[in-house]
């Protein structure tokens, strides 16, 4: 069955100042190493849908949504954080990247494709219920991870972190909640200070300290993820796809390497065959050094689509 790859205009037309790191030409660097490896002649290509209130409500408050709606400038930037503002496009690019989980979702439950790659941003792991922070607005995976569960009736969904920064918008939304299961590996001592301390029963945070390398990352993932995953048997796996951790991004330290990336990948695929159809649907987080982000989501995209 072939895979859907989900992305938007609208999501290169937000930007946050010159020299930001998370800027549009992300979405070009991975764009380009797929036309170049050949991967977008195995996968399905869709424009981006538009999220809707009630879409988004599910997993942020009502009155959260409603002031970023309302905060969308007519010329120049908003700022909501220290590290994250808003340009008269970056409402638009959100409601697509939000949109797009929902889209892939709807798309994987119809057996329209059995994967999904949402390339889109702005990102989404660090937006909690009532908070942006950390170049995220709404928390896309989160939007459709709910989508799933009211109008597909799921009981039991995984949500797969392997971003350099701990997903704390996720673990925000989701702590507590049975009906998800949350695996993140991320840098401790790293933005945005926590993960470490999680007592929720549904998460399964495994903090690595800097220059751990891809052999602790695989042994966290062999020895933490994939148990709690086959203990949790999930329905449909989710993906907060951030490619930071590789040693060329000076946004962290991990030190991972491009073949780390397709490994997680193909471990997270053999769970899904085992238990959910294979389905996965995997969406850009970070990843802010260009050449090694399409080199790291090309390998990725190589193993959730299963091709040669």
């Amino acid at each position: 069955m072939p895979s859907a790859y989900i992305s938007h205009a609208d999501c290169a037309r937000h930007e946050m100042g010159a020299d930001h790191p998370e800027c549009p030409n992300r979405l070009c660097a991975i764009n380009d190493r797929l036309v170049a490896t050949g991967l977008l002649d195995y996968m399905h290509s869709y424009e981006a849908a538009l999220a809707t209130t009630e879409q988004l409500c599910r997993a942020h408050s009502n009155g959260y949504v409603q002031a970023i709606l309302d905060a969308s400038p007519s010329g120049g930037y908003v700022r909501v954080d220290p590290d994250t503002q808003m340009n008269p496009f970056t409402v638009q690019a959100a409601l697509r990247a939000a949109g797009a989980v929902v889209q892939a979702t709807d798309l994987v439950m119809q057996h329209t494709v059995n994967t999904a790659f949402c390339s889109v941003r702005p990102p989404g792991h660090h937006a909690e219920r009532s908070a942006a922070m950390g170049f995220c607005f709404f928390n896309n995976v989160a939007v459709g991870i709910h989508h799933a569960l009211a109008q597909h009736g799921l009981e039991r969904v995984a949500l797969i972190d392997f971003d350099v920064h701990h997903g704390n918008g996720s673990e925000d939304i989701f702590q507590n909640d049975p009906r998800v299961l949350m695996c993140s590996i991320f840098e401790t001592g790293l933005y945005p200070f926590c993960g470490d301390d999680s007592t929720a029963a549904n998460m399964v945070n495994v903090g690595l300290p800097a220059r751990s390398g891809g052999a602790a990352f695989r042994e966290a993932v062999l020895g933490r993820w994939l148990p709690a995953l086959d203990a949790f048997r999930p329905q449909l796996i989710y993906i907060s796809a951030g490619f930071d951790a590789h040693r060329e991004d000076d946004m962290g330290n991990l030190g991972l390497v491009d073949a780390d990336y397709a490994w997680v990948t193909q471990r997270i695929m053999e769970v899904a065959r085992q238990y959910c159809q294979g389905r996965v649907i995997s969406c850009l987080e970070g990843g802010y050094a260009l050449n090694a982000l399409g080199r790291s989501a090309g390998a990725h995209i190589k193993a959730l689509i299963g091709a040669d």
